[in-house]
């Protein structure tokens, strides 16, 4: 496949040549990740069926699942409206998309308001994962989590 084929170049990266990527779960739906892709980072997605990202920090191609054996199977790609964002359609191999040890990314929740607003942890660790796997630190052990409060009314945030 030619890096610079036809449906590469139907996608508007930006000034540094990188395009914002958010990873969701077949059947669940859940968002687990979001990451960025160079044009090579996308075309080895394509290529391999597994997710292949670009880290900003490290300045090169990351294989998900690379050095935590939690890689993502493609199953669909899909370009937004705008065709500057690009979702992934994957299944997480053995359930952690975070760095953490946690299903997603997305584990913290905004409770309260404006003023008295606090971030709570609202999913548990699967697995702590030993310091660098994944490319940071594991999480800290001593992390409680709390379940999310129960909106009183449907519809209304909680």
């Amino acid at each position: 496949m030619s890096i610079s084929a036809k449906w590469l170049n139907k996608v508007r990266w930006d000034e540094v040549g990188l395009v914002p990527v958010i990873a969701q779960e077949v059947g669940s739906n859940d968002v687990l990740m979001f990451a960025w892709m160079n044009r090579e980072a996308l075309t080895r997605t394509v290529e391999t069926g597994e997710a292949v990202y670009w880290s900003r920090s490290r300045k090169k191609l990351w294989h998900k699942g690379e050095e935590s054996g939690h890689f993502q199977k493609v199953h669909e790609i899909r370009l937004d409206c705008d065709e500057d964002v690009v979702l992934l359609k994957i299944e997480q191999i053995a359930g952690i998309a975070c760095h953490t040890g946690r299903h997603s990314c997305f584990f913290q929740k905004l409770e309260g308001d404006a003023t008295n607003g606090e971030w709570v942890t609202v999913e548990p660790i699967i697995k702590d994962l030993a310091p660098g796997a994944g490319g940071a630190p594991a999480a800290k052990p001593a992390e409680k989590v709390r379940k999310p409060r129960k909106s009183a009314e449907p519809g209304k945030p909680s």
